[in-house]
C-alpha cells in the first residue's frame, strides 16, 4: 500500500486515491498498536523473569496495561466490517409524543454528544431543528474518528423513554420514542451519480438561531430523491451551497446504505437465512419511573445507573450488541 500510495499516478483517480490513503493510515494505526502490545509483554515479562520483589509494584502496572491493551484488540476483531473503521453520518428524529418526544430527542443528543466526546471524536451538527415548545424535531451530524460507524452502528433503531412528564400539570408517566440513524461517511458515497433530474430541491429560511444572515436569507436546503423517496435538510451553515455539499453528502450515504442492505439480503436468500427488517425497531428502553432501568432488548443487557447511561456511558451495551453479532 505505501509503494502504491507513492506512484504519481494514483492521484488521476481522486476517489480511488483518497481511499487507499484512509487505508494505509488505519492499516498503520493497526501495526503500531501490535508493535507496542509486543513490547510491553517483552518488558513485562523480563520484569517478571527478575523475580524482585521490589519490582512487584511494577510489573503489575505492566499487567494492567497489557489487560488494557489486550481488551482492546479483542474489540477491535468485532469490528471488521466493510465500514466499520469509517467515518459516520448520525441522525436522531423524534417520533410518537409529540413535545415528550422532541424533549426525548435532545436528551438523546445529549448522551451521545457526551459519548462522543469521550471517544475523542470530531463532530459537527449539519442539520438541526428545534422543537415547537422544547427539544428537537431532529438532529443531524458528521461523526469523524476512528471505527465511528463500527461503534454507533450498535446504536441503530428505535429508542423508548418511560418517565413522569415534566410537560404534564398533572404529572402522569409518559412513553415517548426517538429513532436514530446512523451511516457510514466513506469516498465510495462519492462515486453515487445523482444526476439533476433525480433530485427535487427546495430552498428556505433556516429555522435554528444561526445569526441575522440564516434569519434573512433562504440558506437552508431540502433535497428529495424522487426514485427513493428519501428526503435531506441541511440548514446548519450561512452558506447555501455550503447546506447543499452538506445534503448531497447525507444523500449519497443513504443511497450507499440502501445499496448495502440490498446486497446483504441477496445474500441472504441465497443462503436460504431469514432477513431480520431492523428499520422502526426498538432496541432499548429507558425506564425513570416507576423504577430505573436501561435495557437493550436485541441483547438483554441492562443496568439500573441511568443517570450514568445518559450522561454517555454507553460502552458496555454498544459491546454486548457488538458481541453478540459475532456468538460471542
Amino acid at each position: 500500500m505505501e509503494t502504491q500510495a507513492q506512484d504519481p499516478a494514483l492521484w488521476n483517480n481522486p476517489i480511488e486515491a483518497q481511499k487507499l490513503m484512509r487505508e494505509l493510515s488505519r492499516e498503520r494505526e493497526a501495526v503500531e498498536l501490535w508493535r507496542k502490545t509486543s513490547a510491553h509483554i517483552t518488558d513485562a515479562l523480563e520484569l517478571a523473569g527478575l523475580d524482585d520483589p521490589t519490582l512487584r509494584a511494577e510489573l503489575q502496572i505492566e499487567v494492567e496495561r497489557l489487560e488494557k491493551d489486550a481488551h482492546k484488540l479483542e474489540f477491535a476483531t468485532l469490528l471488521s466490517g466493510d465500514y466499520d473503521r469509517d467515518d459516520a453520518i448520525f441522525t436522531i428524529f423524534s417520533g410518537a409524543g409529540g413535545t415528550e418526544a422532541q424533549d426525548w430527542t435532545a436528551m438523546l443528543y445529549r448522551m451521545y454528544a457526551r459519548w462522543m466526546e469521550a471517544q475523542g471524536y470530531k463532530t459537527e451538527v449539519v442539520d438541526l431543528s428545534d422543537g415547537e415548545e422544547a427539544g428537537l424535531k431532529s438532529v443531524t451530524m458528521t461523526v469523524n474518528g476512528p471505527f465511528a460507524y463500527g461503534y454507533l452502528k450498535a446504536e441503530k433503531g428505535t429508542h423508548r423513554l418511560v418517565r413522569l412528564s415534566p410537560f404534564d400539570s398533572a404529572h402522569r408517566r409518559h412513553t415517548s420514542f426517538a429513532s436514530v440513524e446512523v451511516y457510514p461517511q466513506v469516498a465510495e458515497a462519492e462515486a453515487i451519480e445523482i444526476k439533476p433530474g433525480d433530485i427535487e430541491i427546495d430552498t428556505y429560511r433556516a429555522s435554528s438561531a444561526g445569526g441575522q444572515n440564516v434569519q434573512k436569507n433562504a440558506t437552508a436546503i431540502r433535497i428529495r430523491h424522487l426514485a427513493s423517496g428519501i428526503v435531506v435538510t441541511c440548514q446548519n451553515e450561512r452558506s447555501l451551497t455550503q447546506n447543499r455539499e452538506n445534503a448531497m453528502k447525507v444523500l449519497r450515504a443513504k443511497l450507499l446504505d440502501i445499496q448495502r442492505e440490498e446486497k446483504e439480503k441477496e445474500i441472504a436468500a441465497l443462503k436460504g437465512a431469514r432477513v431480520k427488517a431492523e428499520w422502526g425497531q426498538q432496541i432499548r428502553s429507558y425506564v425513570l419511573h416507576p423504577y430505573q432501568m436501561v435495557k437493550d432488548h436485541r441483547t438483554d443487557y441492562e443496568t439500573a445507573r441511568t443517570d450514568d447511561v445518559l450522561n454517555g456511558q454507553l460502552d458496555d451495551f454498544i459491546e454486548a450488541y457488538l458481541r453478540s453479532q459475532v456468538g460471542l
